[in-house]
């Protein structure tokens, strides 16, 4: 036997040395093995799932958010939330590594995106051919979105604009400190990053009591939140201006201090997509979630 002192002969060392490699690798195989078999991957069904998991959504069976492009057994690299998937959007999620689109409006120009009418349209087969070029799927999430408690595009408009002191989930009625109507055109802008807005309205006005419905609910859903809610403002993203907007006028003329302020369609529930962003990423370990504003289409001149 050598002892402490003594050398290895040359064929003890060697038979040392090797069963020293040997489980070295042994351990280092170990660890690799326990760390890939740590690392999750996702599939966009499998993110699917989880929101409405998360979300507490039950599946909806008569619904638009479907998956627009890609496959549900596609492997997830990075996701991107977004309120509509321009061809800017698309090509800033390549750019970012993402190849899973969560978007909240429609990418072929009509609400269900249906392609019976469509499936000769030179706009959308660009679009279709790029998403497949950079192997993109998308996802709409609209009525889910809204099913959310609170909703989300609701909540988001409400933390962006500093009013989550104020917000209820489920109403739509806000009470915020008094200010005028001027002042609070000037604070959805500077907060929501919006450029213009259109009012109707006295612009000193006291306003207090606002209803806040971003996005497009619809004449008939405005028109009846007002009757319902009583607001000093109606707050809206977009109107059918022989709709909200007329009655809005009339209601005036008959001496009511009702106004209204519309945003814009997108810009309006950007922030909503931008929250939503920041509730998946704690809940998806491994995958970046990352939001791209699509931004208002309109220049005022």
């Amino acid at each position: 036997m050598n002892t402490p002192s003594s050398p290895l002969n040359r064929r003890e060392f060697i038979r040392y040395t090797a069963q020293s490699a040997g489980t070295a690798l042994l351990v280092l195989n170990t660890v690799n093995t326990a760390c890939a078999s740590s690392e999750k991957t996702f599939t966009v069904q499998d993110v699917i799932s989880l929101i409405l998991k998360e979300g507490g959504l039950s599946p909806l069976t008569n619904t638009v958010d479907t998956i627009k492009a890609g496959k549900p057994d596609l492997r997830v690299t990075g996701i991107v939330t977004t309120m509509f998937p321009t061809l800017a959007v698309i090509e800033e999620t390549k750019k970012r590594g993402a190849n899973f689109i969560i978007a909240h409006e429609p990418s072929f120009y009509n609400h269900t995106d249906a392609a019976d009418w469509m499936a000769d349209n030179s706009v959308q087969k660009k679009k279709l051919e790029l998403l497949n070029t950079y192997g993109i799927a998308i996802w709409r999430f609209h009525d889910y979105c809204h099913a959310l408690q609170p909703d989300a595009i609701i909540y988001g408009v409400a933390k962006k604009a500093n009013w989550l002191p104020y917000f209820q989930s489920g109403k739509t009625l806000l009470t915020i400190p008094e200010t005028s109507l001027k002042a609070l055109a000037q604070h959805l802008k500077a907060s929501l990053g919006i450029t213009t807005v259109k009012v109707i309205g006295n612009l000193e006005q006291s306003c207090k009591r606002i209803s806040l419905l971003p996005g497009a609910f619809g004449g008939r859903m405005q028109i009846t939140t007002v009757e319902s809610d009583q607001p000093d403002v109606l707050i809206v993203g977009e109107v059918s201006e022989w709709e909200t907007a007329e009655y809005i006028r009339d209601k005036q003329a008959l001496g009511s201090k009702i106004s209204l302020i519309i945003l814009g369609h997108s810009v309006s529930e950007e922030p909503g997509m931008e929250y939503f962003a920041d509730w998946l990423k704690p809940k998806l370990d491994g995958i970046t979630v990352s939001h791209i504003a699509s931004g208002d289409p309109f220049t005022w001149i």
